[in-house]
């Protein structure tokens, strides 16, 4: 068990955008500058495994041959590396002093931003499904499977959705469907579920201080800020951001007029943040039944990408 532990601790080793550098630079996010630390908690303290220990993982990793909850992602992520490179790596962790073969110049796939839309809010498609422009309307038409209401015997079950992504590091990241809407996920989540509060794998690239390095999508700060209004139970009162709004007795009273609770900066993750997947869904391949007519305001440059959010939570707040 131990040792499944160590080798899954190597998934955030090499956990690069696009380009297969053999460096060890964006492994001091998760294990330290000196493998010093017990990456996301979990690992064995990378430094102090042998120079063969860490061959054996990777080589594991790009076999099939090791590994438990990570197994299929870094599979993934060590399928590019040879023999050398793989050796390299060690030997660079160990300080055996063999520098790394230098990686080939290639554009990060993370550079680009792919328009979810693109293909389902096309003008030709919504003039096609537009109903009301139509003099006659069939009953095939009107529904999303687009067969005879009458006869079942030409009608197929829709093909399961193919959720193939590549890796985390290979994947193209998704323009946001609106001003600040929550980023999908674009890489694959194989190895990465389920999410609970002991056990949160994203944070090992997404953390606001490692994610430059990663080539991920940062954290941002309103998940690191406490919005809710402080609640305390004094003298069997209910207490809200310091005014009595009902008794213990299940009684909530009433809060219409608490307007906003004062935020609260937080040095770590906010508790309710804690399950990514509640707002950030995977992406999967398929066709969509209807087209799509919903046209955003003001996503423009920097907003296909980026967030702010917090300033706009913030906006007006003394």
């Amino acid at each position: 068990m131990k040792k499944l532990m160590t080798i899954a601790a190597l998934g955030s080793l090499l956990a690069t955008s696009a380009v297969y550098a053999v460096s060890t630079a964006a492994c001091v996010g998760c294990h330290g500058q000196h493998f010093e630390k017990a990456a996301m908690g979990k690992s064995k303290i990378v430094k102090n495994m042998s120079e063969a220990d860490i061959v054996a993982a990777l080589k594991g990793y790009k076999a099939g041959t090791y590994g438990g909850a990570m197994k299929g992602l870094m599979k993934g992520q060590v399928a590019k590396l040879s023999d050398a490179d793989i050796k390299a790596i060690a030997a660079s962790i160990k300080g055996g002093g063999a520098s790394a073969p230098a990686a080939k110049t290639t554009k990060a796939a993370s550079s680009k931003i792919i328009d979810i839309n693109k293909n389902v809010a096309n003008s030709a498609r919504l003039n096609k499904e537009d109903l009301g422009n139509k003099k006659v309307i069939t009953e095939s038409t009107l529904g999303l499977r687009k067969a005879n209401l009458y006869k079942e015997d030409s009608v197929v079950p829709t093909a399961a959705p193919d959720f193939n992504r590549p890796p985390p590091g290979q994947a193209t990241k998704f323009e946001r469907a609106y001003v600040n809407a929550p980023p999908m996920i674009p890489h694959s989540v194989e190895g990465l579920l389920p999410i609970t509060k002991n056990n949160n794998q994203c944070l090992g690239c997404h953390m606001p201080d490692v994610a430059k390095s990663m080539g991920a999508t940062p954290i941002p700060p309103s998940h690191f800020t406490n919005y809710r209004p402080t609640t305390v139970l004094k003298n069997g009162e209910l207490v809200k951001e310091g005014k009595v709004v009902g008794r213990a007795k299940g009684d909530m009273g009433n809060v219409s007029d608490i307007k906003i609770a004062k935020a609260k900066k937080l040095n770590h993750l906010y508790q309710g943040r804690f399950n990514c997947t509640q707002c950030h869904a995977p992406q999967a391949k398929i066709d969509t039944a209807v087209g799509n007519t919903f046209q955003p305001d003001g996503l423009t440059g920097a907003f296909k990408s980026h967030s702010n959010l917090a300033d706009e939570m913030n906006a007006g707040v003394k």
